[in-house]
Formats: C-alpha cells, structure tokens, sequence
C-alpha cells in the first residue's frame, strides 16, 4: 500500500540551531575547586604527554616536575596532602617512621656532645694532635651519617626529592642526589671518558665527584656529543654540582687534547678557556662562562672549536679544579700565557695543588659553517685540508722460479 506523507502544520523541521529555550539556559553551578585543570593546560604538575612536555620546555623553558606517571595521577586526584593520605597502612606506617627519626635525633645530640667534649680534651690526652684530629674527623663523619639515617626513610623526603623541591643545604637531600647521579649518568660519563681515552691521553686518573652538566642555548649537550660549530661559537654556561658541604673555589679548564702537528706528526693540546677563583656551593651550581669578568677571573677567554678539514674529530673536555683557597693572578699569568699553544694539562694540577673533581666532553669536526666561524674568530688555517698519505710499497722482487721446479 502507498503511504503519502503530508507534513502538518504543527510539525516542525529540522533545526540546526539550538530552540530559544536553550539558548536562553544559563549554567549557574559554581566551578569545583577540587576539578583538575583542563588537560591543555601547560601545568608542570600535570602535564603528562610527551607533546606537551616540550611544548612546555619551548614555550615557558620550565622542566616538568616530578615523574610523568605523578603528574597522569594528579589530574584525576584531589588535593590532598601527601602525608594526609587517609590510608591506614600508610599512616601507621608513618608512626613507626616518626619514632625511629625521634631516636636518631636523640643520637645526634649525644654525638654534638661527644665531639664538643673530644675538642675540649687537650691533644696530649688524646695521643697527639694528629691522633685528636683523626679522631674527630671520624666524629664528624659518623654524625652527617646520623643526619642521613634520620631521614633516609621518611616518604615526604622522598617525595619532595622526586619533585625536584629538595634544599641541597640539607645532608639527606645532598646524599640522594649524589646517588641518582651515582646510579646512571657518572657512569655513562666514564663510559665516554674510557671510551675516548681522555684518561691517559690528558690525565693520568680521574675519578669525578661533582656533576658537571653543559649547555649552549637551550641544547643540553650530553658527555660525547657531536656540537656543530656554529652553536659552540658562543661560550656555554656550566651547571656544577657538589654534594658536599660548603663553599669552595674552583678553576674551569676548557682544552683540546687533538690539535694536528704535521712537524712531529702527531698531536698537541690546546687551551680553549681557562678560568680561575669561580665560587660554587651546593647551592650555587650554575656558572656562565661569557658573565665571567675577565682579567680578574677569565686568564683564556672563549676561543671556539675548530678542525681542518680531513683532521679526525676533535675531543673538547672540559675540567674542574677544585681548590680551597683563592689563587695568586700573578702566578696564574704564566699559565695563561703558554696556554696559546703547547698547554699540557698534566702541569696544571700538579703545580698548584689542585684537585680534579668534575668533567665533561664533547665533540667537534668539520662542517659547512666551520669555515665562518674560524674567519669570525680570526683563526688561521680553514683553507687547509689534511689527507692521508699512501703507505708506500715495498719493492717487489722476483723470486728465482727454479725453487719451484
């Protein structure tokens, strides 16, 4: 059977815009305080995507806090303090943690006292003053390791350490910091340097103790990378970290261990920075090479990376020397004079005393912009090309055939 469908004049059709009614409705609920933020939003503490993190690195240059299966779990969460969490385990657990800490607080005290009470002492009781020194060196060691052991354990530590909100002033924030630092990166640092032949090649040992971290710009450079020359025309900023007590001083030595002799055929160091009396704590980690004065702390300004073309890679390490007082100018003068060509770094340490506590590495070669960099810095020899020679042949001689009959 047809069916004719006839459209009444009640009926309406379709609308593609909302009825009046609507479009009058206005929403007057109040915001939630405690709903997380839209997921756009370039929040350190919640961003969890990768796309957003460097969105989020490029646009404000803040780094993302904490780890990024944190920052997924606060954007469904409330906020709740941490150590408010209402689980029973977790607070019980909390209690036992806090009576431990009240002990080893107690153990502190009584060390204060056992190290007052040694100095007191005169140093022919305690066998000499080499002997009481010793002894209260000991002391003294034992007592930052209570300091530790008081709050190795609690979790609130723990959790402000892994948000990046840790006071390096404290001992317990120091000790973890030098055991991140400890379980990856240094070991990838001596990876390269064993790898690379820093060590003997331009110290005879080495052992790192301080973090050295090296950037040009916004480029962090990891130990070993290849740096184009046009990003290490400029001089870089360092980031030295200690994780020991106090202010100390230290020299910046910046040299190139691989400079073509073709007299000798070999190579020849060079210096491409030298600084000296530059103060760090574990507080004040941050140096700029290109802020340093120069004349009162710079004796070798910047002098930018260069290879001729055909030369191998160039190894650029930088050194730190730490040192407990101030050095003489004067007798740092000597030093920057030889370092324009021939500098050996052996010496340095070796005459001043110094301790090598912090290194870093990368590399340079020639490419397209090497030329203009080297003209811009009035450096000689970027029309010059190195190419290995053919190894010569021995001369043939014939062998009498008749041996072979």
């Amino acid at each position: 059977m047809k069916r004719d469908w006839i459209l009444s004049p009640k009926s309406r059709g379709f609308r593609t815009s909302a009825a009046l009614k609507l479009e009058a409705s206005i929403d007057t609920s109040s915001p939630n305080p405690d709903a997380p933020p839209p997921l756009g939003v370039l929040d350190p503490n919640i961003v969890s995507s990768p796309r957003l993190e460097r969105k989020l690195v490029r646009t404000t240059g803040q780094q993302p806090i904490g780890s990024r299966r944190r920052r997924a779990a606060l954007q469904n969460s409330k906020n709740i303090p941490f150590e408010q969490l209402p689980y029973q385990c977790f607070q019980e657990a909390r209690k036992l943690l806090l009576a431990d800490r009240e002990e080893k607080l107690k153990q502190i005290e009584d060390q204060r006292r056992r190290i007052a009470k040694s100095k007191a002492i005169p140093a022919a009781q305690h066998g000499g003053e080499f002997v009481k020194n010793g002894r209260l060196i000991s002391m003294q060691k034992y007592l930052e390791k209570l300091k530790i052991l008081a709050d190795i354990n609690d979790p609130v530590i723990k959790k402000r350490f892994e948000d990046g909100e840790g006071d390096m002033n404290r001992p317990i924030y120091r000790f973890l910091a030098d055991r991140q630092w400890r379980q990856q990166r240094r070991q990838i640092l001596m990876q390269r340097i064993n790898q690379m032949h820093i060590v003997p090649d331009v110290l005879p040992h080495l052992d790192p103790t301080a973090e050295v971290r090296l950037a040009f710009g916004r480029r962090n450079v990891q130990p070993g990378d290849f740096v184009d020359s046009l990003i290490s025309e400029t001089p870089p900023r360092l980031n030295v970290q200690v994780f020991d007590k106090g202010k100390r001083y230290v020299s910046i030595v910046v040299v190139d261990p691989d400079v073509p002799n073709v007299e000798t055929d070999g190579f020849d160091s060079r210096c491409h920075f030298l600084a000296v009396n530059i103060p760090i704590s574990p507080t004040s980690t941050s140096v700029a090479l290109s802020g340093l004065p120069e004349g009162a702390q710079v004796l070798r300004p910047w002098l930018p990376p260069h290879a001729q073309k055909g030369s191998p890679y160039h190894r650029m390490a930088t050194f730190i020397f730490e040192h407990g007082t101030k050095l003489s100018l004067e007798t740092m003068e000597g030093i920057s004079k030889r370092a324009q060509s021939g500098f050996k770094l052996r010496m340095f340490p070796r005459q001043f005393q110094l301790k090598p506590t912090g290194m870093h590495l990368f590399r340079t070669r020639w490419d397209d912009n090497m030329a203009g960099v080297m003209q811009r810095a009035g450096i000689e020899g970027a029309n010059m090309e190195f190419r290995r020679q053919k190894p010569e042949k021995l001369p043939y001689k014939k062998k009498d055939g008749a041996r072979y009959r």
